[in-house]
């Protein structure tokens, strides 16, 4: 496999240039500013604090990509992406759920396949794309809104973050349809969203710690 042959799979890409998706290269930026505005308040929640890193290589990952644009910079686009997923299912499995720490593990290690099985399922429905790689992300997001329902400010915050999701992946989707209508396309929204929710996530995470250990004094 050559992994520095060139992809092109956004609308706004017209040409292999560095340049050639300035609007979706630019709005990285808010998966960054995202960061920092979280690691300000995270405090002394160390997974949301280590969640912040990763949003952030979120950030410089899809920059890479969408700069570069190829194969190598693709794959630095998505580790991270699982990287958080994943480092938010052991938290969220642990001090959420209260499951113990080799349990939420297990938990952890379970959404690759989940991902895989959800991803191929999703992946028969006209239209969807790539985006059903994403697909079974807000349902397992909806899955512990349900499960936290005695909580209840953290189910509608869990909700609200699988909400934002779907519009996400939305316009994730309608990139490639309305480009002809559309040349900038809507990927550049993917972007806007995915930071605005991650950050959303970590803060639902957040303040979900500090009542625990409120309840708890």
């Amino acid at each position: 496999m050559d992994w520095l042959a060139a992809v092109d799979g956004y609308c706004e890409r017209m040409d292999a240039s560095y340049w050639a998706e300035p609007v979706n290269a630019v709005t990285n930026a808010a998966f960054v500013i995202a960061a920092i505005i979280m690691w300000r308040r995270s405090g002394q929640v160390a997974l949301a604090r280590a969640m912040c890193g990763v949003l952030a290589l979120i950030g410089v990952g899809s920059f890479l990509f969408h700069t570069h644009a190829n194969r190598l910079t693709a794959m630095m686009d998505v580790t991270p992406i699982l990287a958080f997923i994943l480092l938010y299912v052991f938290a969220a499995s642990r001090d959420m759920l209260g499951l113990k720490g080799w349990q939420a593990g297990l938990a952890t290690l379970a959404f690759l396949p989940y991902a895989a099985a959800g991803a191929y399922l999703f992946g028969q429905v006209p239209g969807l794309g790539g985006s059903a790689a994403y697909a079974p992300v807000p349902v397992l997001i909806l899955f512990y809104a349900w499960a936290m329902r005695a909580h209840l400010a953290t189910s509608r915050g869990l909700a609200a973050g699988a909400a934002v999701l779907v519009l996400s992946l939305t316009f994730r989707t309608l990139d490639g349809p309305v480009c002809t209508a559309l040349p900038l396309g809507t990927h550049f929204l993917w972007h806007i969203l995915n930071a605005l929710m991650l950050g959303w996530m970590i803060e639902v995470y957040r303040r979900h710690r500090l009542a625990a250990a409120g309840a708890h004094r």
